[in-house]
């Protein structure tokens, strides 16, 4: 027996070692509101931090209010569960719910203001690695930012701590009213959904270097309506100086000037739904004509409705009426979040002055290549480089999915997002070795522009030249005939 306890006393002691160490790169880290303590994910060496609150809960009398301070908490918060999802409809198999496998998440809520971060280095606060703030789309009504596609694990290998949000969506964080412009100090309502974002963005300045990030070093992505978020910040007076790069993926680009005689149109059909912008006036109007009707007259009364009334008012109202009057839940021009178009800011040069990446799908909500040139010949104009690129990749199909519709054949809107957070892993498609080496040279390009501001990272090893009026070429991500991975530029022409 002794000798057996002798033997095993060197393994005891490795244990030991192991377990103290563990403890040690697992550091309890002191932010605002309290303790937290993050869990190890798959990869070695990444730790996530999961529902991290950087607001207080926008409930009550807080609905329809600029985001507060964060209710401080007693003891040590174990980050192990993601925040609930801003308040959205059911989704059921078919569409994006196949593709995504929603029905893992937490329960939906207007109780929203979670984050996430994901990092290689807690605790080590001179460590100032480069941060990347992914918002996500889903129409400025629907989504969340720990879908699996967005698993950040990745990001956190390669040195960028990747911090993903929740924030407020639909009636509850775009809508406006008369009564609530006159409450508040800045006279406009609406754009409670931006106002989280760029509460987060304060939250990674004052508290990032906890997770060894550089709140000097903050690069903002989003797709769809996240990227049309992305565009509203880069506008935004409020966010000025809170990011430093930005990348805008299939949020279409700016309008294309009228030729002599021809009325201006938008570049895509894009461009016309989610980057329309209504007047806060014409906003109000038509928000008080659906609540009077539904009796909801004053703003003591909406901000008591129960949460399903708020969501589904301005949908009985189209139904019951047959008007064609509806409630424009997005961002829009109020003079204070949002001052101008981003179309109206970037030719006027006053955007954020970032560098830009900026793209779409082959098979994406209309063809956004025109818009997206222009913007980087717009940006040229304006001594300014802007990468464009094309994902170009078909998914391929099982056809064990009958729910699939034409929508998600192709390369469809959001079908890059798989390949940009190498989460392949994640998803039911049959996947080849091609798709997993393209995936790797688009994470290292994404991740290589939030260390540089430039896609090719230090050894130009993309080659991937900015789009010019001379010269404009997207980088296409794509597999070739054989099904291995290929990046190659090619020149862009107007269909």
């Amino acid at each position: 027996m002794k000798k057996i306890i002798f033997m095993l006393l060197p393994l005891l002691a490795m244990f030991v070692s192991c377990t103290s160490q563990d403890e040690s790169n697992n550091p309890i880290l002191t932010i605002e509101g309290g303790q937290i303590q993050g869990v190890r994910a798959e990869n070695p060496g990444v730790f996530v931090y999961r529902g991290i609150p950087y607001a207080a809960p926008p409930i009550g009398d807080l609905r329809w209010r600029e985001p507060q301070p964060v209710v401080p908490w007693d003891s040590i918060r174990i980050c192990d569960k993601f925040g609930h999802p801003g308040y959205q409809a059911v989704h059921y198999p078919g569409f994006y719910a196949s593709e995504w496998g929603y029905g893992d998440e937490a329960p939906y809520s207007e109780d929203c203001l979670y984050l996430n971060v994901w990092t290689k280095a807690p605790g080590q606060v001179d460590k100032k690695l480069p941060v990347a703030l992914w918002i996500h789309g889903g129409g400025y009504r629907e989504g969340w930012g720990s879908e699996p596609e967005f698993d950040g694990q990745e990001w956190a290998s390669k040195d960028v701590v990747l911090v993903s949000i929740n924030y407020r969506l639909g009636i509850f964080g775009f809508m406006t009213y008369p009564e609530l412009s006159a409450e508040s100090p800045n006279h406009v309502s609406g754009n409670y959904g931006i106002l989280d974002q760029i509460q987060s963005l304060k939250w990674i300045k004052a508290n990032i270097a906890q997770f060894g990030g550089d709140p000097d070093n903050v690069t903002i992505f989003g797709q769809s309506a996240g990227a049309g978020s992305v565009r509203t910040l880069c506008e935004s007076p409020l966010a000025r100086g809170l990011f430093h790069k930005a990348i805008i993926m299939s949020g279409g680009g700016l309008n294309i000037p009228p030729k002599d005689g021809e009325e201006a149109k938008p570049a895509t059909p894009m461009n016309r739904f989610f980057f329309y912008n209504p007047t806060l006036a014409e906003s109000e109007a038509t928000t008080k004509k659906v609540m009077d009707w539904a009796g909801l007259t004053d703003l003591d009364k909406l901000r008591h409705a129960s949460t399903e009334i708020m969501y589904t008012v301005g949908q009985l109202y189209n139904m019951v009426t047959k008007d064609d009057v509806f409630l424009m839940m997005r961002p829009i021009v109020d003079g204070y979040v949002c001052t101008k178009t981003f179309d109206d800011a970037a030719r006027a040069g006053t955007i954020a002055d970032v560098p830009y990446m900026i793209g779409f799908t082959l098979n994406d909500m209309g063809s956004m290549g025109p818009g997206i040139a222009e913007f980087c010949k717009v940006r040229e104009e304006q001594g300014r480089k802007a990468w464009a690129y094309e994902f170009a990749r078909p998914l391929p199909d099982d056809g064990k999915h009958p729910e699939i519709t034409d929508r998600l054949k192709g390369a469809f809107h959001s079908s890059d997002l798989w390949f940009v957070f190498k989460s392949l892993q994640h998803c039911w498609r049959p996947w080849t070795q091609g798709d997993w080496d393209l995936s790797e040279k688009m994470i290292t390009a994404w991740t290589n522009f939030a260390k540089y501001g430039d896609p090719n990272g230090e050894n130009n090893a993309l080659g991937w030249e900015p789009c010019t009026a001379e010269k404009p070429q997207f980088m296409l991500f794509k597999l070739d005939e054989e099904d291995k991975e290929a990046s190659v530029m090619g020149d862009f022409m107007t269909p």
